[in-house]
């Protein structure tokens, strides 16, 4: 049985010892599984917020240092987002996947430049596209001949304010020949609720179980000392405290279901 991919970290970089923190229990909890295939996430900068009086990142270059640090010294991959075709060669230069936002992922100039760095590009699938379209994403990356791609989904617009994840999604998109991960914790978001987005973390178990059921490659989760206290997305990051029980559940399902 291949690996299971896991990647989790903050939403967004605050302060290199949160940072510390977080990437300290991710490893130290993912290293107790050889099945796990370990990445530290965090954004070095949030370009799509509800408010212009939003936090949107400590400044670039100090965020990316701040990530380039921990991935070496704590010896683990780092997967930050990108939001455009000058991004995408900068923040190539600290780490080692660069994510596409679902907002972004028709978008051709950028996914072929990401994909021209030759990093890992892992495109998130947009709320608004059908799963099956996605293969035109995978398309503009591979057509550099970089053919490190991962798909992910992270639920798709219901109505106003609400995401639903139809799971068959991930079958659909499993049809590329990429790994899919399921986002675990975006998927449950309540988008735009006043200022910011809200969220359902009372589901993350159980569509999490769900989405290994059905056979995902990996699992994408945000989490955070203190969510309540998180700048961004903190009515959806999982508890640090609760990760060990969370990583623990996802391999057990995983081996059911194998």
């Amino acid at each position: 049985m291949e690996k299971i991919i896991i990647i989790a970290g903050p939403c967004v970089v605050e302060s290199f010892e949160m940072l510390e923190e977080t990437v300290t229990v991710l490893k130290d909890v993912c290293g107790k599984y050889p099945e796990i295939d370990f990445y530290f996430k965090s954004s070095y900068k949030k370009a799509n917020r509800t408010s212009v009086k939003s936090f949107t990142g400590v400044g670039d270059q100090l965020a990316l240092s701040w990530l380039d640090e921990i991935r070496k010294k704590y010896n683990v991959p780092v997967v930050t987002d990108i939001h455009s075709c000058e991004e995408a060669i900068f923040a190539a230069n600290y780490v080692d996947v660069l994510q596409i936002p679902a907002f972004l992922a028709r978008q051709t100039d950028l996914l072929i430049t990401a994909a021209n760095t030759g990093k890992r590009i892992n495109i998130k699938k947009a709320q608004f596209m059908a799963p099956d379209d996605m293969r035109y994403a995978v398309e503009k990356v591979a057509s550099t001949g970089n053919k490190k791609i991962w798909l992910t989904e992270r639920g798709s617009s219901f109505g106003y304010h609400n995401l639903v994840v139809d799971f068959r999604s991930i079958l659909i998109m499993k049809k590329t020949n990429y790994p899919v991960i399921y986002d675990a914790t975006h998927s449950l978001q309540l988008p735009s609720l006043g200022e910011q987005s809200g969220g359902e973390p009372e589901f993350i178990q159980a569509l999490t179980r769900a989405a290994v059921a059905v056979g995902v490659d990996g699992v994408f989760f945000e989490t955070h000392p203190n969510p309540a206290e998180a700048k961004s997305d903190s009515a959806t990051q999982l508890k640090l405290e609760e990760v060990p029980k969370f990583i623990e559940t996802i391999i057990k399902y995983r081996k059911v279901n194998s």
